[in-house]
């Protein structure tokens, strides 16, 4: 069968990826076609358009950059008319593949499967009626959104698990090169997007000088940010960037500082206490803004997922170096909340569940196809 996927960003390329792997040993005929990166390439197909072209985040880059998105879109549309595959697949990046899973509805009869469903949860919950009239299956990864959709919503929904745990899982146990510090390491995560990394790396590194007599500070640096970008934000200190080794860094450090997103659940699957971080323009009004507009209590996957505080959350108010720093300082060997943290990272992999996400949802996925198929000779 033929299978269009569409991944914005690089947390997206990476379930992409393995989603793909596991179609194609649940589908021999499987073709792809996709909006994605390195890592979707390295499964086969074609790629049509690369996710460092789709990326921009926030209101300002995004209405700088508005023309660019509205030609990419129009031209996804039309890709996807034109090969015409058995079935669309989303990953995340509702902004983008709403858009488009609203045209192949209202254009074509092919179905659009959801897989990393959008967080309405968190924030304009009013897409829940785009997603029931749009998307005929979606396939979620986080337990608390079972009963989100299925009860609150009445929109049934596939929890296969969760991909992070698996591609954790995978790399814990494959042999790989250890990397080499001379001291023992704080790991530094400040995103995946330029506008992230401009506002957050910053303070990271001066919230972590303090500790740079016992530690080395590393970075990991994202795949679609070039090196150049990161060099102006570490040149004056002594902070070292490791690309494409995120997982062999979190193996080896002992804290880290980490915005908020899959890099949260990541770290709390290693084992790594941490603290999450995230800085927004106007502070004081985001803060205001976020107790009456969000609709949960935490931001980042691990809290979200434990349903309680188990690592501590600085934003948009409480979003300073100083503050970065005495949480970091709690959390490092010897440090009060160290271990209970840890306690806290037992409840999320059990609240996760079995390994096996990307196999659950392939396999699901081919037969609704091939049922659907029979139904419609």
């Amino acid at each position: 069968m033929r299978y269009y996927l569409i991944a914005g960003e690089a947390s997206g390329d990476l379930h992409a990826a393995g989603l793909m792997k596991a179609l194609k040993e649940h589908d021999k005929d499987a073709c792809f076609r996709f909006y994605g990166g390195d890592m979707m390439k390295a499964q086969g197909g074609e790629c049509v358009m690369h996710y460092r072209r789709l990326a921009y985040m926030g209101f300002v880059p995004v209405l700088l950059h508005l023309p660019t998105i509205l030609r990419n879109m129009r031209r996804c549309k039309r890709d996807i008319e034109q090969w015409h595959p058995h079935v669309v697949i989303l990953i995340d990046y509702p902004g983008f593949n709403l858009s488009i899973a609203k045209y192949v509805k209202a254009h074509t009869s092919i179905p659009v499967y959801y897989y990393i469903s959008p967080k309405i949860w968190a924030w304009k919950e009013y897409r829940i009626q785009a997603i029931k009239r749009d998307v005929s299956h979606l396939f979620s990864i986080l337990p608390f959104e079972v009963p989100f959709f299925e009860q609150k919503h009445h929109y049934p929904i596939h929890y296969v698990g969760n991909p992070t745990a698996d591609e954790v899982a995978l790399f814990r146990q494959s042999q790989h090169d250890a990397l080499c510090f001379r001291k023992p390491v704080i790991a530094l995560l400040a995103g995946s997007r330029r506008q992230e990394i401009k506002d957050n790396l910053p303070a990271m590194i001066q919230a972590v000088l303090p500790f740079l007599n016992e530690y080395d500070a590393v970075v990991a640096g994202a795949p679609s940010i070039e090196p150049a970008y990161y060099r102006r934000f570490v040149k004056q200190y002594p902070v070292k960037v490791v690309f494409g080794q995120t997982y062999p860094l979190l193996e080896q450090a002992q804290a880290a500082v980490v915005t908020s997103g899959t890099a949260t659940l990541e770290t709390a699957l290693f084992g790594v206490p941490q603290v999450v971080c995230y800085k927004t323009p106007l502070p004081k009004l985001i803060a205001f803004l976020r107790r009456r507009l969000l609709k949960v209590k935490y931001i980042s996957l691990v809290n979200l997922i434990a349903d309680a505080e188990v690592v501590k959350e600085l934003v948009a108010d409480t979003f300073s170096v100083e503050n970065i720093k005495d949480e970091l300082q709690r959390i490092l060997p010897k440090g009060e909340g160290r271990e209970i943290m840890l306690q806290g990272y037992k409840t999320v992999q059990n609240r996760l569940g079995d390994v096996g996400a990307p196999q659950r949802a392939a396999r699901l996925m081919v037969q609704l196809l091939r049922d659907r198929a029979h139904t419609t000779e």
